[in-house]
């Protein structure tokens, strides 16, 4: 099976790359079939120098771009499509990360249910403050408005009219 990828050429801490199409078994550093381009992310803007006609022939004939290489098709509008995730997390890694989603997600349902009873709490003590000192306040301290006549006399404006 063919792919395309990324080729690291240039001196130390100065990298550049080929994007070359090769074996996919085969090291990148060994033979390959062609050079498509150049890539120096260290140019800002960075270069990108692709020849798109044969890139497109490699991918008639089944060759499959890498990650990043797919990335900067899209950039270059190369290729259609959206851009592809490019860190692949080993299992080991994978499930330590679970295992501590998890624990944080179980430690943000206790403190939210910790939350939640000492509002419970709250709620049932003001209760029942508020209950005693309803029962212990003597009747003739209670408001006045309870005490008002029920019927009131209609004034003299607002009489029927006949």
């Amino acid at each position: 099976m063919l792919s395309i990828r990324l080729r690291r050429v240039g001196k130390r801490n100065a990298p550049m790359y080929r994007l070359i199409v090769c074996e996919k078994t085969k090291d990148p550093l060994g033979d390959y079939l062609e050079n498509l381009g150049t890539y120096n992310p260290r140019a800002n803007p960075a270069d990108i120098q692709l020849k798109a006609d044969r890139i497109k022939v490699w991918l008639n004939k089944g060759a499959q771009p890498s990650e990043t290489v797919w990335n900067l098709l899209v950039d270059q509008r190369i290729l259609e499509g959206g851009k592809r995730k490019t860190i692949r997390l080993s299992t080991t890694r994978r499930e330590k990360l679970n295992l501590k989603h998890e624990e944080e997600k179980k430690a943000a349902e206790d403190a939210k249910a910790k939350e939640e009873a000492r509002m419970a709490e709250e709620r049932a003590n003001a209760q029942a403050v508020a209950a005693t000192d309803a029962s212990n306040t003597p009747p003739d301290t209670q408001p006045e408005a309870a005490t008002l006549p029920e019927t009131a006399l209609p004034s003299a404006e607002e009489k029927p009219a006949e």
